[in-house]
């Protein structure tokens, strides 16, 4: 276990790419190699894991700063940001940093090494010449590339390079 967790973030040019589909495809096969992992997801529009009616959303729209939400299963922290929202960096660090990897998805802006998810099919443009903060490529399709490009497909050899990463 790292004393701080590996931060890696799976972005891409555009949505539609398939990074849900392939971050999803992957955490398997990192749980069977002994990480332990959480992942951020970035929420483009409002969004709410409350139901209207329940006891924490009317709480919640009562004016509380954070609503915890937990059972003997989960738990979910909200936070409601009126004048001071947090960065998604100071964010990350209030997560449990009990874990071996925190995964990204999206938020390519953010200084984080990156793997760019390219389809042949979906991807607008390829961002790995332009960011040199992109340490790999995945893909459906193999091009000259002057980082480590995998095929999408190829779980099990994507899934040792993060290792690798991790145990630097």
């Amino acid at each position: 276990m790292l004393k701080t967790p590996y931060t890696l973030a799976i972005i891409a040019a555009n949505s539609g790419v398939g990074k849900t589909t392939f971050i999803e495809k992957i955490i398997p096969g990192l749980l069977q190699k002994g990480l332990k992992l959480s992942v951020v997801k970035h929420a483009h529009h409002n969004f709410d894991v409350d139901q209207p009616g329940k006891d924490s959303y009317r709480l919640r729209k009562a004016g509380a700063y954070q609503t915890l939400i937990m059972n003997q299963k989960r738990s979910a922290l909200l936070t409601e940001f009126a004048n001071d929202p947090d960065t998604f960096e100071k964010a990350i660090k209030k997560m449990d940093q009990n874990v071996d990897l925190i995964i990204i998805e999206g938020l390519k802006s953010l200084n984080f090494p990156k793997i760019e998810v390219y389809r042949s099919t979906t991807s607008l443009n390829k961002l790995v010449d332009d960011d040199p903060s992109i340490i790999a490529v995945v893909s459906d399709m193999m091009f000259p590339c002057k980082k480590p490009l995998f095929d999408i497909n190829n779980t099990d050899a994507i899934e040792q390079f993060i290792c690798n990463l991790i145990k630097r």
